[in-house]
């Protein structure tokens, strides 16, 4: 957990839940900030007492320090039988530490190196979602004029990091003028900036457990978006498990998702996110690999809705991990 990208906070709320839960299943746990090390008890229990997001994230000098002190914690890992990555964004979830863990031979949980990175990159995981069918929103990459966004996209448009997660860097420009400052903030968050079609309409999303497709969620935000501020803070958006959706429509956005998954070559876990627009067609958004699993995350509203508790949620993460090396329960 923890880790340098800009989603460290989100990070060790999902990754203290996880550990607490775990625990509660039966399992030895060790909990490890990838910056700081092994958690000792009382490092555990302030995590737990709470206000670990905040409502921005962390600035990006800190991150730079955090990333300089991260040097040779991960060589000092204890011997595990699987490990439960709660990273988010950065090298936790673009496929950086996977190929890395590819090598111990150690089973880790989520998609593999080339899964996460395609996921991770927005650009390709949607020439991938239209090659496999699954309809996404039309986008350019920066740099582009507001004569090109204008002729491909019109106005509004969504500016947001290629390869960042949580809607940091993200904007919603509304207005030409708007457009060069708004390319200019995600590029202080990657080296690839994405300019999208905003799609008005409702927010859906869809969780991926194994071969099973969890209920539809729809979120509703009090922001004019479903961003950072609103993903992390309590009382900020409201999320409806199952989504009120006719049968047909959850369906079609369920096997849009089961699609979108399989076209990323994703396997354990994994959550998809939509726009249903105003004349009911879906647009896929973007995948992801390694979701939050904080208080007000999407996937356990999702497998709670279908019946399982956050224990067994993520009892079932660590056996899908251990079955693709042949050693858990299938």
């Amino acid at each position: 957990m923890g880790g340098t990208s800009a989603e460290r906070d989100v990070s060790l709320a999902s990754g203290i839940r996880i550990t607490e839960a775990l625990r509660k299943q039966g399992h030895d746990v060790v909990a490890v900030d990838t910056v700081a090390g092994l958690l000792t008890a009382d490092d555990e229990k302030r995590l737990l007492a709470g206000g670990v997001v905040k409502t921005a994230p962390p600035d990006s000098q800190s991150l730079i320090r955090m990333n300089a002190a991260m040097q040779g914690t991960l060589k000092a890992l204890p011997q595990a039988d699987v490990l439960f990555l709660a990273l988010h964004g950065g090298q936790g979830e673009d496929g950086t530490l996977q190929a890395l863990l590819d090598l111990t031979g150690v089973p880790y949980t989520g998609s593999g190196h080339l899964a996460s990175a395609l996921a991770m990159d927005k650009d390709l995981s949607k020439h991938l979602f239209r090659a496999a069918g699954v309809p996404t929103a039309d986008w350019l990459m920066a740099p582009a004029t507001v004569d090109e966004v204008r002729a491909a996209l019109g106005f509004p448009v969504i500016v947001k990091p290629s390869k960042q997660g949580s809607t940091v860097g993200l904007s919603i420009v509304k207005a030409p003028e708007q457009l060069e400052p708004a390319i200019k903030a995600a590029f202080e968050h990657d080296d690839e900036v994405m300019i999208e079609r905003f799609i008005a309409g409702r927010e859906l999303t869809v969780g991926i457990l194994g071969d099973a497709v969890l209920p539809v969620g729809e979120i509703i935000s009090k922001n004019e978006i479903y961003d950072y501020e609103a993903k992390y803070t309590p009382g900020m958006a409201t999320e409806e498990f199952p989504a009120k959706l006719s049968k047909a429509e959850a369906e079609t956005v369920q096997r849009f998702a089961k699609q979108a998954f399989d076209a990323l070559k994703l396997r354990g876990y994994a959550r998809i996110d939509f726009r249903m627009a105003t004349d009911g067609t879906f647009y896929c958004l973007e995948a992801n690999t390694l979701p939050g699993m904080t208080q007000t995350s999407l996937i356990p509203q999702a497998a709670a809705a279908a019946g399982i508790s956050f224990p067994e949620l993520c009892d079932r993460i660590v056996q899908l991990a251990l079955a693709k090396r042949g050693e858990g329960d299938r």
